[in-house]
């Protein structure tokens, strides 16, 4: 699978698009001044306890506290609390060091927070969900510092090593070098991406998250809540560090000093893919130029048109997100209604995974697919969703399909929902109304000449348009009506009409009766 990174800077904000097989999957937006990103360290100051809750509000600076759940303190909370307390107040000259510091004992799974914490004492946190809405983040206790090959857990002994490496021999190789190099008192997670790396490189992964907690350490001794400590990557070099991997050929970036940081970044995680790191310096908008606001304006909204005529339906409410998959009366006439179903359902599943990942929807996913009768059509839509989900990286859960073709995701969501306003202003009525994206009408045109031509086995067909969009067709040497001629080998008559607005069409038979779609 080929992986694109395309990364468009501005003064305000830096949008990142990430592309498989030149599809758009995922697309970042980070703002410049973002200072609550997942990951981001904080000292903060605990406002209020909740009882009833079992949780705490703590002021980290931002508008809204941040809230914090008894579940999120980590076993090992009090233990944290004791060192940030000795760092905090101790002699400049005796900070604790965590390898022979004496760790508390675990905190009970099914204690109260008021245990724990008590209102206007300093904790150390950490970000687990951005702010939301008119939400604060959401923080946690239980620190940790993701590398390339290795996640570091201060404050545990403990070595875990990512499901998805199935080799036990692999497994065994890895715990026991990680545990023979690994500082007491430190945790670690192996990552999938570890599965047969060298000890060097695994050794400089966590030597270089090592030196990330003894600077946090470091800065903790001159804070004062509510203060960042430490920050995550930029999401930038977070998707580089998470994802780059031999089939990831192209960083286009349009930006010199961005460009210089990205090759400075790779050059320490992955110098032998420094080369696929290129500069756009091209006059155009490079999300433009390269084609990603096309994707943009129809892959967001509310319908969502997949390429063979089928759509999804989306809608947002507060407790959960629904998607309906319409057919679009896009049937193959020679397939039974079962086996229509089975086609349409299926090429949805893979747009839906896309969607979630792209949008990065999170909470409860209530899929409405075409009703099927048939329990090996059922496992088969069931096997392609987890297929298709595998690729995404946030944690998820998929239900089997229910007796009324509903399939119920949850997936979880770390950043604010992407939503991107695709309407435009209507020139016909001056703003009043809305339209779909003028980008896409051609596209939409060439797919109803796709299914008419092909599945409708139409002979004859007539299109009607504004003659704005007759001129954009027919004009030049080699027209887009003569690459259609080439590509479906049938001529299409199009004929201007004054009478209907800009992006108005309709498609009329050989006998010019008009076809309704």
């Amino acid at each position: 699978m080929d992986k694109e990174l395309i990364i468009n800077a501005s003064s305000s904000e830096v949008e990142i698009a990430l592309l498989e097989d030149k599809f758009l999957v995922e697309l970042h937006k980070e703002k410049n001044n973002n200072n609550y990103s997942v990951g981001d360290v904080y000292l903060g100051r605990v406002k209020k306890i909740m009882p009833g809750l079992n949780a705490a509000f703590v002021d980290v600076g931002y508008e809204k506290d941040a809230f914090l759940h008894y579940l999120d303190l980590g076993p090992q909370v009090r233990s944290l609390n004791k060192f940030s307390k000795a760092i905090l107040t101790g002699p400049h000259n005796q900070k604790p060091q965590l390898p022979k510091f004496k760790l508390e004992a675990d905190i009970e799974k099914t204690g109260k927070i008021t245990q724990v914490l008590s209102s206007n004492q300093q904790v150390v946190v950490q970000i687990a969900k951005e702010p939301i809405s008119t939400k604060g983040p959401r923080i946690s206790s239980e620190l940790s510092f993701a590398g390339r090959f290795l996640v570091l857990v201060p404050f545990s002994s403990r070595v875990s090593i990512s499901q998805k490496i199935k080799n036990p021999d692999e497994r065994n190789r890895l715990k026991r070098l990680i545990q023979s190099i690994k500082p007491n008192n430190f945790g670690v997670i192996i990552r999938t991406v570890a599965e047969n790396k060298k000890v060097a490189e695994l050794d400089t992964d966590l030597r270089n998250l090592l030196q990330k907690w003894d600077s946090l350490a470091k800065r903790l001794d001159k804070a004062k809540a509510p203060q960042k400590i430490i920050s995550e990557l930029d999401r930038t070099s977070a998707i580089l560090r998470d994802l780059m991997n031999e089939s990831f050929n192209n960083i286009h970036v349009n930006d010199p000093i961005l460009y210089e940081d990205i090759k400075n970044y790779i050059r320490t995680i992955a110098p032998d893919k420094l080369d696929i790191v290129k500069l756009y310096k091209g006059k155009k908008n490079i999300f433009e130029f390269l084609g990603i606001d096309k994707q943009i304006k129809s892959s967001f909204g509310k319908t969502v048109t997949i390429k063979s005529g089928v759509y999804l339906i989306i809608e947002h409410t507060e407790a959960m997100h629904v998607i309906d998959v319409n057919s679009g009366h896009r049937v193959k006439k020679d397939n039974s209604q079962e086996k229509n179903a089975l086609d349409v359902n299926l090429e949805s599943a893979t747009e839906i995974a896309r969607q979630l990942r792209l949008r990065d929807m999170g909470g409860i996913i209530v899929v409405d697919f075409i009703d099927m009768h048939e329990g090996k059509n059922r496992r088969a839509l069931f096997q392609r969703l987890k297929d298709e989900m595998a690729k995404d990286h946030a944690k998820h859960t998929i239900l089997p399909p229910s007796k009324f073709g509903l399939v119920q995701i949850t997936r979880q969501r770390v950043r604010p929902e992407m939503s991107v306003e695709i309407l435009e202003r209507c020139p016909v009525c001056e703003g009043t109304g809305k339209i779909k994206p003028s980008i896409i009408i051609i596209d939409e045109i060439e797919n109803n000449i796709r299914y008419l031509l092909h599945d409708q086995n139409e002979k004859k067909l007539k299109l009607a348009l504004h003659p704005y969009l007759h001129a954009f067709l027919t004009k030049g040497l080699y027209s887009l009506r003569l690459k259609w001629y080439t590509k479906y080998k049938k001529w299409i008559q199009v004929q201007p009409m004054p009478s209907y607005h800009l992006l108005e069409y309709h498609f009329f038979n050989g006998k010019d009766d008009e076809i309704k779609m």
